[in-house]
């Protein structure tokens, strides 16, 4: 029996267990990644395991999100990240160099390595044929001291193309599909690895976009092969030495196969409010447009922005839309600049902005009130964009520029005969914005402005806990939801305390008030709690408000490892039933904790308040036990138990 692609790099870089589905295994990690939002904290917790220099073959720290300086905040943290990188041996890439997957996968992906991110769309790097996943800050600070990475043996999901698009159609709308199909939980505990005569057609800024949004079914990554496409790529960019073929056995064994004809695709919309609210822009109507937004890590390639400059050249943005562009990378940015294709944008009527993320983390040009924006992001759950009442579509760069043009959601076939736009045989390159280690790392001095506060430790945990459920939420509940990003608590990842007084703000905003007067106490969540984002601050602000259980139907893979390195015990119904016996307010009493934990066996749930009593099942490897009980993985790690 032949092997995945997946399971030829898991084999190559597994360090204990056995490639055997459902099982914990650990594997070696190559390359990490950290961003602005979420970068100072992991630095913070690498330089708390008291490790002297990072020990992967690769990392580099990103600046990509919080890059609207409207205090000192953000400044204060990309002067301390850039000191942190120049002392431990990361590379760094400035403001202002471009998205860190666009970037990664322009610069630095390796078919065949592996890579953690502290950020959920790490998966991008997949169009080159790298194994990479989305983890929590603490993850990639462990990896990057040289630690091991565990996680559950994946199904792997074969997700077979077949054909081609025809015109009009993009990868966009390829993924659109998949999350129609998928939806939003359809991939957890899954890898989707595609394969099929369809790849052949799609270039590897189309692949990429087809592996970042992969994130948004709940999928660990996703990943195609790497061939004569990845070939081509990686020549464009002068690093074809470090291509290698990487390819399915004939006789390889999938879990489940999905089945897609690309002939079939058309143009798609996610509607609001989510990812998977997927229809046919076609079926969807003409909604009035006040917003387009094209960018994003997910699509804002050369490739991409290429072809919204041939849609626009010689048109003009209709006058009820406020029109923006954030170019992936200050690559693409320049490549635009020199052969006119950013000149056919603004002649058009788009404004541009810097090369970062921008308006897809909350970052400015939120719509207005009731406002309908469209956009090429990957995730429109309600009030991400920074307006509440808006409703955001998702479509691809192509459908965006003309619902630009004709101030409608339009399917773009209307607009007649698409230009031809293809890779070009080599891209622009010039790395003097990525910053190299410093040779001597005596002489480096690390900068702490005042908003850098220190880490919040957890205790460890006890064995026995009564408190309040202070929430009780639905299903699909994101980490947005939870701990909210946008220009307003962005800066604030490097402050806890200040950060914490935000938590489930969009929600409920006197959570937090019943979290500080309860001092310990409970969440209530429903099916796919705490999907989205990788942000672990959505676990550690909790924990420094007292949390110390999150009872759901089910979780999302990232928060759940999330709660657990931060010391918080997240655990499911036996039953799903029990979910609607217990309400907001109810006292809850857990008692024999250690050992039900140790011995695997269902925890009994007293609610005091209405004088019942229920199970519920915490679904923990023995090792991931051992870092509960040890207060989170920071103490785990260092060995502060």
């Amino acid at each position: 029996m032949g092997y995945s692609i997946v399971q030829k790099i898991l084999a190559s870089h597994l360090v204990n267990g056995v490639l055997k589905q459902g099982t914990e295994i650990a594997i070696r990690i190559d390359q990490t990644i950290t961003q602005d939002a979420t970068g100072t904290m992991a630095y913070l917790q690498f330089e708390a395991m008291g490790i002297s220099k990072i020990k992967t073959e690769l990392t580099v720290s990103y600046i990509d999100h919080n890059t609207l300086q409207t205090g000192f905040e953000n400044a204060d943290d990309h002067k301390f990240l850039q000191g942190m990188a120049a002392k431990y041996g990361a590379f760094f890439s400035r403001a202002g160099n471009g998205i860190c997957h666009q970037v990664h996968l322009e610069r630095f992906g390796i078919p065949g390595k592996t890579m953690l991110g502290s950020d959920s769309h790490t998966t991008t790097a997949g169009g080159l044929g790298m194994l990479a996943v989305g983890v929590g800050g603490l993850d990639v600070a462990v990896a990057m001291g040289g630690g091991s990475f565990y996680l559950t043996m994946p199904k792997v999901v074969n997700v077979r193309l077949h054909g081609s698009l025809p015109p009009w159609s993009t990868a966009k709308d390829v993924v659109l599909e998949v999350l129609r199909r998928l939806t939003v939980k359809g991939g957890v505990g899954k890898v989707l690895e595609y394969g099929g005569d369809g790849i052949k057609t799609l270039s590897v800024p189309e692949r990429a976009t087809i592996t970042n949004m992969g994130a948004e079914t709940g999928a660990t990554t996703s990943i195609f092969p790497s061939d004569e496409v990845t070939r081509y790529f990686l020549r464009a960019q002068g690093r074809e030495d470090i291509w290698r073929e990487l390819a399915a056995d004939h006789d390889a064994v999938y879990n489940e196969v999905l089945d897609i004809d690309l002939n079939d695709i058309e143009p798609m919309a996610a509607c609001p409010h989510s990812p998977d609210n997927v229809k046919k822009v076609s079926a969807v109507g003409s909604p009035d447009v006040d917003q387009v937004v094209i960018g994003s890590c997910t699509n804002s390639s050369y490739l991409d922005l290429m072809r919204v400059a041939a849609v626009l050249k010689g048109r003009t943005v209709h006058p009820g839309v406020n029109f923006v562009i954030a170019p992936g990378s200050r690559q693409v940015y320049a490549m635009l600049a020199k052969n006119g294709a950013l000149a056919d944008m603004v002649l058009a009527g788009a404004r541009i902005l810097e090369c970062a993320c921008g308006p897809c983390i909350g970052m400015g040009q939120a719509p207005p009130s009731n406002g309908i924006s469209i956009r090429t992001n990957n995730r429109n759950f309600k009030g991400r964009c920074g307006t509440a009442s808006a409703g955001v579509y998702l479509v691809s760069p192509e459908t965006a520029a003309a619902a630009a043009i004709t101030g409608k959601l339009t399917d773009p076939r209307v607009l007649g005969a698409i230009p031809l736009v293809e890779i070009p045989e080599s891209f622009c390159i010039d790395d003097s914005n990525i910053l190299a280690p410093a040779e001597n790392s005596l002489v480096v001095e690390i900068t702490r402005g005042p908003n850098i506060k220190s880490l919040p430790i957890a205790e460890p945990f006890p064995g026995e806990i009564a408190g309040p459920v202070l929430i009780k939420v639905g299903d699909n509940i994101t980490t947005d939801h939870i701990m909210p990003a946008g220009a307003k608590v962005l800066p604030l990842r490097s402050n806890i305390p200040a950060m914490a007084e935000h938590v489930f703000a969009p929600v409920d905003p006197s959570f937090v008030q019943r979290a500080k007067e309860a001092k310990v106490g409970i969440i209530l969540g429903g099916d796919n709690y705490g999907q989205g984002s990788s942000r672990e601050h959505a676990a550690l602000a909790p924990m420094y408000l007292g949390i110390k259980i999150v009872l759901a139907k089910t979780f999302a893979r990232i928060h759940k490892d999330n709660l657990i390195n931060f010391g918080i015990l997240p655990v499911t119904f036996t039953d799903p039933v029990e979910y609607d016996r217990v309400e907001q307010g109810d006292v809850l009493e857990v008692n024999n904790i250690h050992a039900c934990l140790k011995d695997q066996l269902d925890l009994e749930i007293k609610n005091k308040t209405r004088n019942f009593v229920f199970k519920a099942h915490a679904q923990m490897t023995s090792r991931q036990v051992e870092i509960l009980m040890a207060g989170g993985l920071l103490n785990f790690t260092s060995g502060r138990q």
